[in-house]
């Protein structure tokens, strides 16, 4: 293997490095992996009942929302 072919194989690896390593910082940098009720969530929500009532919680807290959101905007 010919010396120019190792440089060119080394100055590629580590361009690819150090683009991995800017990615990885950026992502970190900029939340997103960021996501704490994931894993959360899989661990308690982990049957079909579960899930269910899950769905059923998320369908409440939008309905709770969107009618606070409608008071804000029309006092009585």
């Amino acid at each position: 293997m010919s010396s120019g072919i190792l440089a060119m194989m080394l100055g590629v690896s580590t361009l690819l490095g150090a683009f991995g390593l800017f990615a990885l910082l950026w992502g970190h940098k900029t939340g997103q992996f960021d996501d704490k009720h994931k894993f959360l969530d899989g661990a308690l929500y982990d049957g079909e009942e579960e899930l269910k009532d899950a769905v059923l919680m998320e369908e409440k807290r939008k309905k709770l929302s969107a009618k606070r959101k409608d008071k804000r905007v029309m006092p009585d």
